[in-house]
């Protein structure tokens, strides 16, 4: 029986890659010089330091244009308010998505039961595996979830026949 798995997982390489380029960047240039801009990744967790919210978003820019050139989804980054560090610093912590969690594989389940096709979906930590008897439903499955589910970066694994 054909399936597939709908995942929600980023290039941690290519993540790991573009945080360190993004480092490179700030540490050699001028308006950064003499500040507590940084920027650190942990544990799935990228944590930007700064002096004030605009550099925090400095950083920010700075890191999403790498992350873009690396041709990772920024829409993997889930960015928190920035908090308060020790002195003048602020920290904001920017997690990286991994996986879908029980509320977003309910609603991809549900997308699939009213889709009207033939097929099972089932919820397996942290994917959901999607079964049919044919292969075009299977891929009709694919195009709605990239339509409907367009906030989400899916993509879709291990494919059978």
């Amino acid at each position: 029986m054909p399936s597939f798995d709908t995942v929600c997982e980023a290039d941690f390489v290519e993540v790991r890659n573009a945080v360190d380029n993004a480092v490179k960047e700030v540490g050699t240039r001028f308006d950064f010089k003499g500040t507590a801009a940084a920027i650190e990744l942990k544990d799935k967790q990228i944590t930007l330091t700064g002096d004030a919210e605009f550099q925090l978003q400095q950083l920010q820019d700075i890191l999403r244009a790498k992350l873009a050139k690396r041709g990772v989804d920024v829409r993997f980054l889930d960015v928190q308010k920035p908090q308060k560090a020790g002195g003048d610093t602020l920290r904001q912590a920017i997690d990286v998505k991994n996986g879908i969690n029980a509320e977003q594989g309910k609603k991809i389940q549900k997308l699939i039961k009213d889709s009207k096709l033939k097929l099972q979906a089932a919820i397996q930590d942290g994917k959901v595996r999607i079964t049919g008897a044919k292969r075009d439903d299977l891929q009709a499955a694919m195009a709605l979830l990239r339509k409907e589910m367009a906030e989400l970066p899916l993509s879709f694994d291990n494919l059978r026949d």
